[in-house]
């Protein structure tokens, strides 16, 4: 394993929307580092293939079909969890959605706000909740909460995705509070990804546009947030709690 600070065999972590993107490179890159991994997603066969991926490392890995607003499926997630690797220490609340534009303000329905908070918001509650007995009682316990640059910054069309990720950082910073001393609680927000769903749309125009403010002039991969979910979750950091780390080539991105 190398540096034993980033030895994670032993622990078990649970990671919602992994079954691409950031959630599936942080169930990756935890499963490398000997966590034991629990594979949530909307989509059974997605979250499966990803535990199928992890468990190439040699770790004990599970996909589990999770709808994070449904409160009924965040309670089988944390218990197929424990049923399976005997409890939960690492919890990565990555599953999210909203924004891309899309929100014109006039025309916005409670109905759609509520959506986006019980996705992006509530559901980091429910699952933290259901997650913190166990890290207690193994008196090792990191909550690491995805956010957003939409949380720190302003662009059009954005309020109802920007405002819950704000809303995001502010709760980690009183999670971390409310819930140590065995349990750190950090949030990363992340610049613009290449994510599969970003490639499939991004021109080359499109890009340079969204590095004129970026001083490291190259979009980010999914790899750099899961390193820093590597982090926050080993026991490198473990005197950090109740920070926002934004990763984001140093600037923002966007097209307006």
């Amino acid at each position: 394993m190398g540096n034993n600070t980033l030895d994670l065999r032993g622990k078990t972590a649970v990671i919602t929307g992994a079954g691409n993107g950031i959630g599936k490179a942080a169930a990756l890159i935890l499963a490398q580092h000997g966590a034991n991994v629990v594979c949530g997603d909307l989509h059974k066969e997605t979250a499966e293939k990803t535990a199928e991926e992890a468990g190439k490392f040699g770790v004990k890995a599970i996909g589990v079909a999770c709808d994070v607003t449904n409160e009924k499926d965040l309670e089988n997630l944390a218990a197929e969890a424990v049923k399976n690797m005997n409890g939960i220490n690492i919890l990565v609340n990555n599953a999210g959605g909203g924004g891309g534009g899309r929100e014109k303000f006039d025309t916005l329905t409670l109905d759609y706000i509520e959506k986006i908070y019980r996705l992006n918001v509530f559901s980091i509650y429910k699952l933290s909740q259901l997650c913190i007995p166990y890290m207690n009682k193994d008196k090792y316990g990191s909550i690491i909460n995805i956010s957003s640059m939409a949380g720190q910054m302003t662009s059009h069309n954005m309020s109802v995705y920007g405002s819950s990720k704000a809303a995001i950082n502010q709760l980690t910073k009183y999670m971390a509070v409310d819930l140590g001393p065995y349990i750190r609680v950090n949030a990363i927000a992340p610049g613009a990804i290449k994510t599969d769903a970003l490639k499939s749309v991004l021109t080359d125009e499109m890009e340079k546009k969204m590095l004129v403010n970026t001083p490291l002039k190259v979009l980010g991969e999914t790899e750099d947030i899961a390193n820093t979910i590597l982090y926050f979750a080993s026991p490198m950091s473990k005197w950090v709690s109740g920070q926002v780390i934004a990763v984001n080539g140093g600037g923002t991105q966007s097209l307006e």
